[in-house]
């Protein structure tokens, strides 16, 4: 990639992407990170030692493309210091649910070459589900944008509005599926599976589980019912009922 980089922010999703590109090794010539935290800085720095660890938030402002990579509860401390700073024909890509295209833009004094991702995890691995929405002033350069974001895995266009959903359903949800897969791994492999095999029967199952409810035809009950033995179905029953208000409430807080 020849584009120079950005990066404002440099927590998690910064890991994850900056680990992505270099498992494709896909890296930009140019990538510049600033963080208010040096021990951040340092710990991106000793894991990446291409990128450039700035204290300084104007030298990460200032690249043909900018992550914004803040939490949502700064964001609207972060942009005025980037105003000044965003060249004309930059690219700013918000990863923060929440502040819209729109909001962004006013935050901005109008700058408006603004596209928001919502990433996820896999996308270290290169087998992420980024949703992306574009402002409209972004037609032309849709492509070279994609090609940045390829190596971390499907990116596909939804309409703004959906990105918020999106954020609980593909960037939160392995929060509860994860437990419960290494909770399957460390059974299978106190049992005599090898560590290769169990990932090649959780990642056949999980794949397969989601092709049975696009594919099968059935409705979910009978879907769920396709297994005729449930070791735990009253524990999941119970926490399906005790998460339902808590996704409704995490997704409302996350609404614009």
């Amino acid at each position: 990639m020849e584009e120079s980089i950005g990066f404002v922010g440099g927590g998690r999703v910064v890991s994850i992407i900056l680990g992505g590109w270099s498992r494709a090794r896909t890296m930009p010539d140019k990538v510049v990170i600033h963080d208010v935290d040096a021990d951040v800085l340092s710990r991106l720095a000793a894991r990446h030692p291409q990128v450039e660890a700035s204290a300084h938030v104007a030298s990460a402002a200032a690249q043909e493309i900018v992550f914004l990579a803040v939490h949502p509860p700064v964001v609207a401390d972060v942009l005025p210091q980037l105003t000044p700073n965003l060249q004309s024909d930059a690219v700013l890509v918000s990863l923060a649910p929440k502040f819209t295209i729109s909001n962004l833009s006013q935050m901005l004094d109008g700058f408006s070459r603004i596209v928001r991702i919502i990433p996820n995890a896999p996308s270290i691995v290169g087998r992420g589900y980024n949703p992306v929405a574009f402002a409209p002033e972004m037609s032309g350069e849709k492509d070279a944008l994609r090609q940045i974001l390829e190596p971390l895995g499907d990116c596909p266009e939804v309409a703004e509005e959906h990105l918020e959903i999106y954020a609980v359903v593909s960037a939160m949800s392995p929060t509860w599926l994860w437990p419960q897969l290494y909770q399957l791994s460390d059974l299978a492999q106190a049992n005599g599976l090898s560590g290769d095999a169990v990932l090649a029967a959780l990642d056949g199952m999980v794949s397969g589980a989601v092709a049975a409810m696009r594919e099968s035809g059935l409705s979910p009950e009978q879907v769920q019912d396709l297994i005729p033995v449930k070791p735990v179905a009253a524990e999941v029953g119970a926490f399906v009922s005790a998460a339902d208000p808590k996704l409704y409430g995490l997704l409302e807080k996350l609404q614009p």
